[in-house]
């Protein structure tokens, strides 16, 4: 624990002017991002007596070793640049809101020649309109499926939609009126992209018009007694009207709004949105999180704006804000929103009326996202915590190890060996942490030899990240950089309390007689086997033996199942890789464009085998000199003998496909 007066900075050095500060703990990771209008007074808070300081507020400035700021010319640069600070730094003391699941989109693809209507979830692509989010993807594809018969937009994949040209033929859905079939030339992609935006508009709210304009047409179709068009445009208001059913109006001025309400108690807080456009409930969202510092409503109001709308830009961000409580620079806030649409956005909290009344509906949904949340969490940190005690009580370790790392050994039958490092924080998988190795130091199988090379070079990444922060000397070069400025999270920078070995009593001694060739003394290390699922320690004749039901145990085991599977999965595709090499790759000089050309004139590597360097020169862009190189890279890899196939004894004969493993 550091005492902050130890770093706080001298009267006078921190300027009165709007800015955004970092702290850092002693391994110069950024633990708290903030913004103030004014630095001296904010950053005076912190360094009063511990006493008077919020508990939260107390164990970061006890946590942190050291305070910096920069200074901007506005509030509204401080706003911005806190937004990409937390997301860059991930501080643990900031709040961060984390969807409890991915969220579906309907996407129209409008970077494309023929835009099509998909399901999206994930990262916001540039070129491609979105509405919702939506609670369900089912409730996506019904609402789509109604309104294809109205927009016949293109909803197939790439592959699909390319299938269809070559065959010149639609899919079921182009017979069935579905799709306007531009992948056989029944619209032209001018008339398919005004399809695709009239298909926006109408999702975007602009819904009356297109009824009106529908109705018209069905009833000047039925005066001029063509009744199977007018009965066909009726279905069509029918369809669209159901559409909008699913969408109840819940704001009868056609209002384009987000409605933000907050439900909170001592230790956690729950965030609602509510996506209103003209006037309908488009999508609804949720968010929980530990409320690590001192913030009220207010503040969680201004890190709900910040995580929505830190990314978005034009008609994403609405004409209209409506939250619980206004941010402390409301001014600021808003003036981002602003700049973030291109027009004025209005922020404020609903006194009265249909608004008012919508709120503390958002407000209701909140309280119960908080109730399930809590329901749920509470088993999920009793058993988190049990299982971290247990693994600490059995392993004779001083204190439950927050951050574990373990090791598996991959490969088949001695050949592509690699390895991975998964990293389980506070129980939980942090996936940004793992890491892959190949084996570099040896070839063939030798799992303990490998343990000791990847443990060995894990390790001296950490001991040089340690050497480049200036956090531990043991280097030669006096002009080494002593510290990262930048701050940036390095890989290999944070040593675990307990490493985690797939493997039995060898396998551990290898990777506890790397740490002691490394003068490592301060991370345990076991190893689990997997045919007992006995824990092995260094140095121990006898393993430690879990209980079935220990919680402890399970975990372990998650965290090696997951290391096994990480490792499967790159072995799996270095060797998929590699068996998609050809003999052509030896060739010096011959690019992709002349291996096809090669395998397209004779049909396979067998016959190419067999051709004379004249008959290669005849492809072409080949040269003499090439084909000779050519006709000398395939006696090379020439099979001596016929591979025969031992269950049949059939004699197999080379593929035309055109690759050899």
């Amino acid at each position: 624990m550091a005492d902050p007066s130890s770093y706080r900075p001298k009267p006078g050095q921190i300027p009165d002017s709007p800015g955004v500060y970092r702290f850092r703990d002693e391994h110069r990771r950024v633990i708290y991002v903030g913004k103030a209008k004014s630095l001296r007074q904010r950053l005076a808070s912190y360094f009063q007596d511990l006493a008077n300081l919020h508990p939260r507020t107390r164990t970061m400035v006890t946590t942190a070793a050291s305070v910096e700021w920069t200074v901007v010319s506005t509030e509204v640069e401080a706003l911005q640049l806190e937004y990409s600070w937390i997301k860059e730094f991930d501080p643990r003391f900031n709040v961060k809101y984390r969807d409890d699941k991915s969220y579906p989109y309907l996407a129209v693809t409008l970077n494309e020649e023929f835009p099509r209507v998909q399901v999206m979830r994930g990262a916001k692509r540039k070129g491609v309109r979105y509405f919702g989010p939506y609670g369900h993807a089912w409730a996506i594809r019904e609402t789509v499926d109604l309104m294809l018969r109205v927009f016949p937009v293109r909803t197939c994949s790439a592959g699909v939609f390319r299938n269809h040209v070559q065959k010149g033929r639609p899919c079921l859905l182009g017979y069935i009126g579905k799709c306007s079939a531009p992948c056989v030339g029944r619209v032209t992609p001018e008339e398919h992209r005004e399809l695709a935006e009239e298909f926006c508009d109408f999702m975007a709210g602009r819904t009356g018009t297109y009824i009106r304009r529908l109705e018209k047409q069905m009833m000047a179709a039925a005066e001029e007694m063509e009744y199977e068009k007018a009965a066909r445009l009726r279905d069509d208001i029918e369809a669209l009207r159901r559409a909008l059913e699913k969408n109840a109006v819940v704001l009868a001025d056609a209002t384009d709004a987000d409605l933000i309400a907050v439900a909170q108690d001592e230790l956690e807080a729950a965030v609602q949105i509510f996506h209103v456009r003209g006037g309908r409930v488009r999508g609804q969202r949720g968010w929980v999180t530990d409320k690590v510092e001192n913030v009220d409503t207010a503040g969680l109001v201004e890190h709900a704006l910040q995580q929505l709308y830190g990314e978005e830009s034009g008609d994403a961000v609405p004409k209209e804000v409506l939250v619980p409580a206004l941010p402390e620079d409301t001014d600021a806030v808003t003036q981002w929103l602003s700049s973030r649409r291109g027009s004025a956005v209005s922020l404020r909290v609903p006194q009265r009326g249909d608004k008012k009344a919508l709120m503390e509906t958002v407000e209701r949904n909140a309280l119960q996202a908080l109730g399930l949340h809590k329901t749920k969490r509470a088993s999920d940190l009793t058993t988190r915590s049990r299982a971290l005690e247990e693994i600490a009580e059995a392993l004779g370790l001083d204190s439950a190890p927050l951050r574990v790392e373990c090791f598996d050994i991959s490969h088949l039958q001695g050949e592509d060996v690699v390895a991975s490092m998964v990293v389980f924080e506070d129980g939980l998988a942090r996936k940004s942490e793992y890491r892959r190795f190949q084996i570099k130091g040896f070839e063939g199988q030798d799992d303990v030899r490998s343990m000791h090379e990847v443990i060995t070079r894990r390790f001296k990444r950490y001991l040089a990240e340690k050497d480049r922060t200036g956090e531990w000397i043991g280097g030669d070069d006096p002009g080494h950089e002593a510290k990262d400025e930048e701050g940036r999270p390095r890989k290999f920078a944070y040593p675990p309390q307990l490493v985690v070995v797939d493997g039995g009593q060898p396998q551990v001694a290898a990777a506890k007689r790397a740490l002691d060739e490394l003068g490592i003394d301060d991370v345990a290390v076991c190893g689990l086997a997997k045919r007992l699922e006995e824990v092995w320690l260094p140095h121990e004749d006898d393993p430690v033996v879990l209980p079935r039901s220990s919680e402890g145990l399970y975990l372990l085991q998650r965290v090696r199942d997951t290391a096994h599977d990480f490792a499967i999965r790159y072995q799996r595709s270095k060797r998929s890789k590699r068996i998609r090499t050809s003999p052509l790759d030896a060739v010096p000089g011959l690019g992709e464009t002349r291996k096809q050309a090669l395998i397209k004139h004779f049909g396979s590597v067998k016959r190419l085998r067999q051709a004379t360097i004249e008959q290669i020169c005849e492809v072409p862009g080949m040269g003499r000199k090439t084909a000779e190189s050519v006709v000398v890279a395939l006696a090379r890899t020439a099979p001596s003998a016929p591979a025969v196939n031992t269950a049949t004894g059939e004699i197999i004969e080379e593929t035309d496909g055109g690759s050899t493993a």
